[in-house]
């Protein structure tokens, strides 16, 4: 499972409203509504994306729809329609004016178009999501015990945010590393290591035609998903899914691009998951490991980013993992017996870690 962090611009300047440590109480209580306004508002979103209420709304454009038609769209109950447009205007997601209702272009832009590294859409699907397995998070932390398996709806909601990962590094990644780009030639081979449901492997294999492509998986829902994935794309002809240890990958220097996407603190073992991986990479081919990581300088600790980053960080320690440091992960590289890699910073405030071999 990779539940990555938000795409798009990241904020590494404090807002002084909300990160001042010595504000009056008036003003610290301004802050705190502030912030459960937002518990709510995340709420009128997710009921916005899962019902198809806000892309009705921008199929229709400028002119928008009556409640009644947005509610014959999409298959709801116009009196509740009618309610959830109220506080969606009161969140300033939507405009409703007397019975119409308009969804704004820049709010449809951030929450529904996934091919823009501004997209939220899935970050909030799975915040709304992931945030009903918290129940918990009292006992785990009494015990020590993490939650013995998440429920379907926390893996369909990584599915959809994974959308947010493949699009940091087509745009992002790729951009930083055109060498890797010239490289993929057809005929080349991929190794994507803890593929999760494989969503990755068939943009890879879409982007860079007649590579052939591999997913190692050692979650059996996981592999299954992959699998169905991969069919349903009609992709089954270059795209391989393993039942595999993500430590033992196999396929000894074989591979152009061996790569983790938001896996590494999850694995069990990352220092031997990361030998083996080394071992597949053929001479000139690429190991990159693509993670968002816990801020360890004081001046990214109390930014928008690191909340977003801190809101994470719950759910890890519902399923017994944890966010890492740059410090740590690079020290799992030493370990495993790697070259010195290059750290690449990217905008969206994840880190690339790169290494290549000789």
């Amino acid at each position: 499972m990779r539940p990555p962090l938000v795409p798009g611009r990241q904020c590494l300047q404090p807002e002084t409203a909300c990160h001042n440590r010595a504000m009056r109480i008036d003003d610290r209580f301004d802050d705190l509504v502030i912030s459960l306004g937002g518990f709510y508002r995340t709420w009128y979103i997710y009921a916005g994306l899962e019902l198809g209420l806000l892309a009705a709304l921008d199929e229709a454009g400028s002119q928008g729809l009556t409640i009644g038609e947005l509610a014959e769209r999409t298959g709801t109950r116009p009196e509740l329609v009618g309610r959830w447009a109220w506080g969606a205007d009161a969140h300033d997601l939507v405009e409703l004016t007397d019975d119409r209702v308009v969804v704004p272009a820049d709010i449809a832009d951030v929450l529904l178009e996934a091919h823009r590294a501004e997209y939220l859409g899935g970050q909030f699907l799975y915040a709304a999501i992931g945030s009903l397995d918290f129940v918990g998070l009292a006992e785990v932390m009494r015990t020590g015990r993490p939650l013995d398996m998440r429920p379907d709806r926390y893996r369909a909601a990584i599915e959809r945010l994974t959308v947010q990962d493949i699009g940091v590094f087509f745009k992002e990644v790729l951009a930083a590393l055109p060498q890797l780009v010239v490289d993929l030639r057809p005929g080349t081979r991929i190794l994507d290591v803890h593929c999760g449901g494989g969503r990755w492997l068939t943009a890879m294999a879409r982007q860079f035609p007649d590579t052939l492509l591999t997913g190692i998986e050692f979650e059996p829902d996981s592999f299954v998903r992959a699998g169905a994935n991969v069919s349903a794309a009609g992709l089954e002809d270059r795209i391989t899914i393993e039942a595999g240890d993500v430590a033992a990958v196999g396929h000894e220097a074989e591979m152009e691009l061996v790569y983790f996407q938001y896996a590494l603190h999850l694995l069990p073992d990352a220092t031997a998951a990361l030998r083996s991986a080394w071992a597949a990479v053929r001479d000139g081919g690429w190991l990159i490991a693509l993670e968002w990581y816990v801020p360890s300088e004081p001046d990214e600790l109390r930014t928008r980013h690191a909340e977003v980053i801190a809101g994470i960080q719950l759910d890890e320690m519902l399923q017994g993992t944890r966010l890492v440091t740059r410090a740590e992960a690079l020290g799992w590289f030493d370990a495993a017996g790697l070259p010195v890699p290059d750290l690449v910073e990217l905008p969206s405030g994840a880190t690339a870690i790169v290494v290549r071999r000789p």
